[in-house]
């Protein structure tokens, strides 16, 4: 069961489980055509969807509105509150059950982390024990906030109560694991990557910002591996970082990048330009300029074993497949 599993990651994962012979259930807001069943939902009531969760196995729940917009003070209602009333439904949905799935993976996200800087103020690397951040209110005051003050507190503050809404409710019979992860990166259209190789093509892909800002990356390949190994591994549950396992700065994320389509030069984007571009594409600066230094220890405690523990390597083969989708 993937309620929300319209979106890339979904569909991802829905095509990998279906190729290793499960039966899988998308719910989604908009019926699409697919392989594979989808069932209406609203992410908000009860209603005839309940009666696929009855016996599944997984339930993986990718629900909430994209981030991929203005920070405004409507999109920053709908970011939160798409996340947590999705995940306090289906908390009171699975505990009425009488056969709930065994495991439960909620998105999450590796923003949470607060930063952390070394006296040359670079980040550090932060693992599931790290401390969160969020403190911004998400009522009156967000709503009066200028709109280019406060990102990062918002989305920290959006991932910590996220989570604390979905391991609020104790289901004895439901294994609960928050995975939070980094830039989910595939060669699909209109992904990051997408987006990011375009830049790069047309001589735009240089350094970003200052350059400094870590970015916590994952292999579609090594995201859709994980999920699977937490799924054969029962011991392993609570948060989870799902990210590479070598995050590193933005200088150097789109030095490798331009390496893997061949261009070894890049027209820089300072802040400010970002900014601007943003704001004309209706999206918010932060996306990119945030750090973010998110290590997954316990993946790696555990022994999972990235394919694509490396940006270069996996910059490479991403490249490679969106040519071979091109011919």
């Amino acid at each position: 069961m993937i309620p929300g599993g319209s979106g890339q990651v979904g569909q991802m994962l829905a095509r990998r489980f279906q190729e290793r012979g499960h039966h899988l259930t998308v719910l989604t807001r908009g019926p699409y055509t697919a392989p594979w069943q989808t069932v209406h939902w609203d992410g908000e009531h009860a209603g005839d969807w309940i009666q696929t969760l009855e016996g599944a196995d997984v339930c993986i729940n990718l629900t909430g509105r994209s981030v991929n917009c203005r920070y405004n003070a409507e999109n920053r209602q709908a970011i939160y509150e798409s996340r947590i009333r999705s995940t306090n439904l289906l908390n009171r949905v699975l505990s009425s059950l009488d056969d709930p799935p065994r495991l439960w993976l909620n998105a999450s996200a590796a923003t949470l982390y607060k930063r952390a800087l070394d006296p040359n103020r670079v980040d550090l690397p932060r693992n599931e024990s790290s401390p969160a951040g969020g403190d911004e209110p998400i009522g009156d005051s967000a709503r009066k906030a200028p709109l280019w003050r406060g990102g990062r507190e918002f989305s920290m503050r959006v991932v910590r109560d996220w989570e604390a809404a979905f391991f609020e409710t104790d289901l004895p019979r439901t294994r609960k694991v928050a995975l939070r992860s980094g830039i989910v990166l595939s060669p699909s259209p209109g992904s990051v990557f997408a987006v990011l190789s375009n830049l790069v093509r047309l001589g735009l892909g240089g350094t970003q910002g200052s350059g400094r800002q870590f970015v916590s990356w994952i292999h579609e390949a090594d995201y859709s591996r994980a999920v699977e190994f937490i799924v054969a591994h029962e011991e392993l549950e609570g948060p989870i970082n799902i990210t590479a396992p070598n995050p590193l700065p933005n200088r150097e994320f789109m030095q490798a990048l331009r390496d893997a389509w061949g261009r070894p030069n890049g027209l820089p984007a300072p802040s400010l330009f970002i900014h601007i571009g943003a704001f004309a594409m209706r999206t918010e600066a932060e996306l990119v300029l945030q750090s973010c230094r998110a290590i997954p220890g316990r993946l790696l405690q555990s022994g999972f074993q990235f394919d694509f523990p490396d940006w270069p390597l996996a910059a490479e083969d991403l490249a490679q497949r969106w040519r071979q989708r091109q011919d």
